[in-house]
């Protein structure tokens, strides 16, 4: 994938990849493969759909760690007591910015936030804030660079 991706570029990948994401967890029984085929990608800019498309299958690799690490971090929730919309932006930005490292920490929590605003509800944006901020805390001593990489491992 170009590093070189415009910015308006990767934010219109991450909301495709959001709604997919969305699709695919609110049902269950469908692949990555099936929620691709149901949405008119061949309708966006390749470069758009094809990052849109390698997030989507990274989110499917990574949700059992992803959530996992949700679940160590919100005591008292479960991922699954989440509003549908946030918990897909928390695993975007969690999946960009920390388990790929596709982009810096920081852009990945401002990404999600806004995506919360326009697709979630009137609290969205603060929860995916304050839940982002404090999964950041936590893994501070833990956290390495954070130089945005290539692309996620394995695209469409």
């Amino acid at each position: 994938m170009n590093r070189q991706l415009m910015p308006q570029k990767r934010r219109r990948s991450r909301e495709i990849a959001l709604q997919l994401g969305y699709e695919m967890d609110v049902r269950e029984r469908l692949s990555v493969e099936d929620v691709l085929a149901a949405f008119p990608l061949e309708e966006e800019d390749p470069e758009i759909r094809d990052y849109a498309c390698a997030l989507v299958s990274a989110l499917d690799r990574h949700k059992g760690a992803i959530d996992e690490l949700l679940r160590e971090q919100l005591v008292g929730w479960r991922p699954e007591r989440m509003v549908a919309v946030d918990r897909a932006a928390i695993r975007l930005a969690l999946l960009e910015g920390v388990f790929e490292k596709l982009v810096p920490l920081a852009v990945a929590i401002s990404e999600a936030v806004e995506l919360a605003k326009t697709f979630g509800t009137e609290d969205s944006g603060r929860f995916v804030n304050g839940v982002l901020g404090r999964i950041v805390r936590s893994l501070e001593p833990k956290a390495g660079s954070d130089a945005p990489g290539d692309s996620p491992s394995s695209g469409c």
